[in-house]
């Protein structure tokens, strides 16, 4: 099934998924962000950088530590990696006996958190300990009735990247709000603070990156022409405070188009270094392959969808954090064979 922009999209799951909630197209629009949220995770995945993924973690401004902004993904060096097998398997798996398995955090008090709880729910970029110089984080790789492999990671500090996922745009009925002009200024405003590769506009509009080295001098030029020079680098200096910034945005299908884009978009475009675009058309495939005519490898994903937004109270299952078991080896399943055709 086509839909001709989010706002459809919105209209069917608010009448056929959250036809019980008090305001369907609140809900409705909840469920959007999280699934986009979702895809950027499993995208990470497909592209081998889960073990660097930090899920909500609050990256400081460039040489300006006091000052703190939420990220939903940052990515970060992996200084040791480490392969735990725990075989018989004994759920809830918690931090503390996954520690048993582990020299080097033997004298080190570990968070109270599961990596998979009694309900097969796996906890996607489980933070075990937060060390001097970064968190230590554990991910479920394989999974049977009677073992667990696991891949546990020290991380560095300092991310190289930050992901962030921005559901925006001018919904059905409503002229442009507060909202949307909200998300943009935060985007505009955190992108550009947290790395050392700055921005500074000329006269004639164009963007000059500026990059002091470690001996005082600068490093100039057209901004995305010293973005790829640094990308390409493998100088430990040059990388230093460096911090790629990507934003990941599914758009109404009403905000812009190829010929009329509006600020916020432009905003956007300008603060973060790259910024990728989820398609209507192929984020409503995977919602109608997922949820509203669903597919047979997608069916333990649906149900972990719909028993995350039950009628009465429940527990989520699908979200960018946790995750059921069955439906994080759909979603890995179908993003890598999606990945592999395309």
């Amino acid at each position: 099934m086509a839909f001709e922009s989010v706002d459809a999209l919105q209209r069917t799951l608010a009448e056929t998924v959250f036809q019980y909630a008090a305001d369907r197209k609140k809900a409705a629009g909840r469920a959007l962000g999280t699934l986009v949220e979702i895809i950027t995770f499993y995208t990470l995945h497909t592209w081998n950088l889960r073990d660097h993924v930090v899920i909500e973690r609050s990256v400081p401004e460039f040489a300006n530590p006091e000052i703190l902004h939420n990220v939903e993904f940052s990515l970060h060096p992996i200084q040791a990696r480490h392969e735990v097998e725990i075989s018989p398997l004994s759920l809830p798996l918690t931090a503390a006996k996954i520690k048993r398995h582990l020299p080097f955090l033997h004298e080190t008090t570990v968070k109270s958190t599961q990596a998979l709880s009694r309900d097969a729910v796996k906890r996607n970029a489980t933070i075990l300990v937060e060390s001097e110089t970064g968190p230590v984080i554990a991910n479920v790789d394989t999974l049977s009735d009677s073992n667990c492999r696991l891949i546990v990671c020290e991380l560095s500090t300092d991310p190289f990247a930050i992901f962030e996922c921005k559901r925006v745009g001018v919904e059905e009925g409503m002229r442009k709000g507060p909202q949307t002009k909200e998300k943009a200024k935060h985007g505009a405003y955190v992108a550009p603070s947290v790395s050392s590769l700055q921005k500074v506009r000329l006269r004639n509009g164009q963007f000059q990156g500026v990059m002091e080295q470690p001996d005082g001098s600068f490093r100039t030029g057209l901004y995305d022409e010293v973005l790829r020079e640094v990308i390409d680098s493998s100088s430990a200096v040059e990388l230093a405070g460096f911090i790629l910034t990507v934003g990941v945005v599914s758009n109404h299908g009403n905000w812009f188009t190829s010929d009329n884009r509006n600020k916020e978009l432009r905003v956007l475009a300008q603060s973060y270094d790259w910024l990728l675009f989820l398609t209507d058309a192929g984020l409503s495939q995977f919602i109608d392959r997922l949820l509203l005519n669903p597919t047979p490898e997608l069916e333990p994903a649906r149900e972990a969808f719909l028993a995350s937004y039950p009628r009465s109270s429940g527990t989520n299952r699908f979200t960018k954090v946790r995750m059921a078991v069955d439906a994080d080896e759909a979603l890995r399943s179908v993003l890598h064979g999606a990945r592999s055709r395309g």
